[in-house]
């Protein structure tokens, strides 16, 4: 290709078709009778986009080093408690630590994600990401580990992810059809979530065993917690060969712009399509008052429960259950666009309901319901940007996205942290009640501006996967339209 780069691996050349064939046309669908075809109808849509093997490799690569990487999230603001003695603030500091170079970085990654081969920005990425990890372990299996140099872990890894969770997030476009784009999006979610729950859960086995691994069976000391790092560790490695191996298309690089024309140009679309621009507001407002799980959890777990590690874990596991849940329901509707605003008004109500919760068993089921709010919101917030934008504003328009959702993350680390952290056994509930309050006068006053449906003339063009997994050739009724030129 004339002003392209190759970003293909080693397979591809190969022509593999999907492992099942594209649906039929409505009328020649077959009907399935009974639960038991109900259950495989209900499979079969959840988990469409998988019939694309370099997807599925990617997506089944990724969950288990996000299992990895929630045993790490998980075990490193219990090891922060811990060094200051159950300081929410220092736990929010961290927080800030970690996502502001998204702040600073995301638009300038978005630019970046639209130029260079997405391969080396992820194997990049997820090099440096393992070696903060292999810091953090070792530090912490020493005894050396302190809340400075976790804050410098946290900043180099905000980092790495400036550019790793864009990147991430437009692989999809490369790797399956158009009329499969939006279950790979909930899919995407849900490797998050399931994972996020695997290592929320694991996490309080996992330190537990490292009282014995690690720690001379002594359960106040600290060098069990660098057994979730370890394993972290190992877990990139796999991810690490899966990039390495897969066949990404090539790149369009010829006759680009400065980057800085670049950046003004995904800028100047987002403000004039007001499906995207009013859903990103929403999402960065929510952001700043009650999407502050990461904080509000830890805490409430430490502080207000009096919960140590299997029981942190079984907090955030039930939160995990409910969003696993939630990206499940999402990926099997036809139109996720339609739950944003359901998704909004749960995620206060839950908030609420947290704020009242008298136990952390009461507590850990209506964490299960802000999970399962927070992923039909951000699911549906996510779905409505990629289906709108076109392919190559897709990295600086995700990348303003990831501005959003995880750069407003210090800000809201600091609001929430602050509000939570009020004097007194009710102090900690009055201030996620006074949250869920603000956040729902933002979601009244953007109600009638968000997107129910994705008008027409706003459809992007046909999103294809690599022509090394196109089928050899299209038929009719298959919906799979020739190959275009790289992204």
């Amino acid at each position: 290709m004339n002003g392209a780069r190759s970003d293909a691996g080693p397979h591809s050349a190969a022509r593999p078709t999907p492992d099942t064939p594209p649906d039929p046309e409505p009328d020649a669908r077959p009907t399935h009778q009974g639960a038991l075809g109900a259950a495989r109808a209900w499979k079969e849509r959840t988990f469409h986009a998988l019939r694309w093997p370099h997807f599925r490799r990617y997506w089944q690569s990724q969950m288990l080093s996000l299992v990895g990487s929630w045993m790490q999230t998980t075990a490193q603001s219990y090891l922060v408690l811990e060094l200051t003695n159950n300081n929410s603030a220092a736990l929010g500091w961290v927080t800030v630590a970690q996502f502001t170079p998204s702040l600073l970085l995301s638009l300038f990654a978005g630019a970046v994600i639209d130029r260079a081969p997405r391969r080396r920005i992820l194997l990049a990425t997820q090099s440096v990401l393992m070696v903060t990890a292999l810091v953090l372990a070792v530090t912490t299996h020493l005894g050396v580990v302190t809340l400075p140099l976790v804050m410098v872990l946290a900043f180099v890894s905000g980092m790495a992810n400036a550019f790793d969770m864009p990147a991430r997030q437009t692989l999809a476009s490369d790797f399956v059809p158009r009329e499969d784009f939006a279950n790979a999006v909930a899919l995407n979610s849900l490797s998050f979530n399931v994972s996020r729950t695997l290592g929320q859960a694991v996490f309080g086995v996992v330190a537990a065993l490292g009282v014995t691994l690690l720690g001379g069976g002594n359960a106040d000391n600290l060098a069990r917690l660098a057994v979730p790092f370890y394993l972290n560790v190992a877990s990139f490695v796999v991810v690490l060969w899966v990039i390495a191996t897969l066949p990404f298309p090539p790149r369009e690089t010829g006759g680009r712009p400065a980057v800085l024309t670049d950046i003004a140009e995904g800028l100047r679309y987002v403000r004039r399509t007001p499906s995207i621009r009013n859903t990103l507001i929403l999402l960065g407002l929510l952001s700043l008052t009650i999407i502050n799980f990461n904080v509000i959890i830890p805490y409430f777990a430490r502080a207000v429960y009096g919960l140590r590690e299997a029981g942190f874990g079984f907090l955030n596991a039930s939160f995990g259950v409910g969003a696993m849940i939630g990206a499940l329901w999402q990926a099997s509707r036809p139109n996720p666009l339609r739950n944003l605003r359901l998704g909004a008004v749960l995620l206060l109500a839950s908030g609420l309901a947290l704020a009242v919760a008298p136990g952390g068993v009461i507590a850990a089921a209506v964490l299960a319901c802000c999970g399962f709010a927070m992923l039909t919101f951000l699911i549906s917030a996510n779905s409505s940007v990629q289906l709108t934008v076109p392919n190559a504003l897709r990295g600086r328009v995700m990348s303003l996205y990831s501005l959003v959702l995880v750069g407003s993350a210090p800000l809201g680390a600091i609001i929430s942290s602050s509000m939570i952290a009020q004097g007194g056994p009710l102090g900690p509930k009055w201030g996620l009640a006074a949250l869920a309050g603000v956040a729902g006068v933002c979601v009244l006053a953007l109600w009638r501006h968000l997107p129910r449906t994705l008008p027409p003339q706003t459809l992007p063009p046909q999103a294809q996967p690599p022509a090394s997994q196109l089928p050899a050739q299209a038929t009719p009724g298959s919906r799979t339209l020739p190959a275009q030129p790289g992204d």
